[in-house]
């Protein structure tokens, strides 16, 4: 999925030049989407307070999407790409992605096994 939108250019405009404004004017929408998302969920929260009126297990989505926005920003495109790598202890492998594939399905089998275990279990049996 790395350089889905490489070859997406945005139409000219004369007026304004994006060249060295890029990274301020994606900086300032995405936090203006990101604290509009947060505002819309408090205001709902505080509109509906009871458990009632609005699930409080809906907060789980934003928290789920907060953390993936972190994590998605974590790591730079060059590294997604690969274009940061060369030869060396870190660089890149030919055939072996065996380790690589065992690592990310072990975290993803632990991370399942979690929301699993959290959410599918019942308190009402404890009693």
């Amino acid at each position: 999925m790395a350089g889905f939108l490489d070859n997406f250019r945005w139409p000219e405009c004369e007026c304004i030049d994006w060249g060295e404004r890029r990274n301020a004017v994606a900086s300032i929408v995405a936090g203006v989407l990101f604290f509009t998302g947060w505002w819309i969920m408090i205001d709902a929260a505080v509109t509906y307070p009871t458990q009632a009126e609005m699930n409080h297990a809906f907060h789980t989505c934003g928290v789920f999407s907060t953390i993936a926005f972190f994590m998605i920003n974590a790591v730079s495109n060059g590294q997604v790409r690969g274009d940061t790598y060369g030869e060396g202890c870190l660089g890149r492998t030919e055939k072996e992605v065996a380790p690589g594939l065992a690592v990310f399905f072990q975290n993803a089998f632990i991370f399942f096994s979690t929301l699993i275990y959290k959410f599918g279990r019942t308190e009402d049996l404890w009693g």
